[in-house]
């Protein structure tokens, strides 16, 4: 918050609430916990802005597999960025400003973390020692470069406006219990109605004077 707290944030502050937050004293850079490196090392994508050359944010997601993000120290993250579009926008943004903002969300939990960080963007053909720390094995063809950022700040949001969203994956491990009840009470309907049919059959025969 002291990097942000910018004197138009405060006089924003001033206008809407009749004063302003002032943070004092902060460290040079706030090193990640295993909280943050946990919540990390489970998410499958996030969002990340640069700002242009003529001034303008741009903001972009990112996707791989749970964990393609990597903690390589306390104040250092890295990912593969692999074969897009072909605008290069947010790599040439990086060119003429290292600065980045993530936002790591977790919508099933309605978490969410943002990290600011200096970026540096360097070509997979001229660091294939890379490799083995930020890419996965299956993906390594698609690779074309390596994010490195060092993380200078970072915050937790409040969950308030999260809406809770799940991907199919989430929900398929969510009604598998259910499935697996509706099949075992299924096969238990299905032994009983064929108990019910024999036994009303021999009932019948045995009836006097039926």
């Amino acid at each position: 918050m002291q990097i942000m707290l910018t004197p138009a944030v405060q006089q924003a502050q001033d206008h809407y609430f009749g004063g302003h937050d002032v943070v004092e004293n902060a460290p040079v850079a706030d090193p990640l916990t295993p909280r943050e490196t946990a919540f990390i090392g489970m998410r499958d994508s996030f969002y990340m802005a640069t700002v242009s050359e003529s001034g303008w944010p741009y903001v972009q997601h990112r996707g791989g597999p749970p964990g393609f993000v990597r903690v390589l120290g306390p104040s250092r993250l890295g990912f593969a960025d692999y074969q897009g579009n072909q605008q290069m926008l947010s790599t040439g943004n990086l060119a003429a400003s290292d600065k980045v903002a993530l936002f790591m969300m977790d919508y099933p939990r309605r978490a969410r973390l943002k990290i600011l960080g200096h970026a540096r963007v360097v070509d997979a053909r001229e660091h294939a020692e890379l490799f083995a720390d930020l890419a996965d094995e299956a993906l390594r063809p698609r690779v074309e470069r390596f994010v490195l950022i060092d993380v200078v700040s970072y915050d937790w949001n409040c969950p308030k406006y999260i809406t809770q969203r799940f991907t199919a994956a989430e929900v398929e491990r969510a009604v598998e219990p259910l499935r697996d009840r509706i099949a075992e009470l299924e096969a238990q309907l299905a032994v009983l109605k064929g108990g019910d049919g024999s036994g009303g059959a021999g009932s019948g025969g045995d009836t006097p004077g039926a």
